[in-house]
């Protein structure tokens, strides 16, 4: 039979674990987003990582569109009116992988703050 501390050390470090394995992302929409373009300020927290692409995939589409970094904002531009609601896919420069899925929909507010369901 295990032992009480045994047990509490397993636990300990699956809750480590999962709060490492967390990850927190804000996408705030930024002035100049319309029916065409989307601008996000993307607050990433974890720590000693960072973002290095981001891409979208509209409603009912197969494809991921890269969003290009313009200083803090992530951009994308199409010819068509964006249809959403919008899954984003993350990869941070530490290999971290992470798909979020319909974040939020076409009728963006300019300056909300949106989070992810994790």
């Amino acid at each position: 039979m295990a032992s009480a501390s045994r047990m509490l050390t397993v636990a300990v470090l699956a809750a480590l674990f999962a709060g490492a394995m967390a990850v927190k992302v804000k996408l705030t929409v930024q002035k100049g987003s319309d029916k065409k373009k989307l601008a996000l300020k993307i607050d990433y927290t974890r720590p000693n990582d960072s973002l290095s692409e981001v891409e979208l995939r509209q409603y009912g589409s197969e494809e991921w569109q890269p969003l290009t970094k313009k200083g803090d904002v992530w951009e994308v531009s199409c010819s068509k009116p964006l249809v959403g609601p919008f899954n984003f896919r993350f990869l941070s420069k530490n290999g971290m992988k992470k798909v979020f899925d319909e974040v939020f929909s076409t009728d963006f507010k300019i300056g909300k703050t949106y989070e992810p369901e994790y």
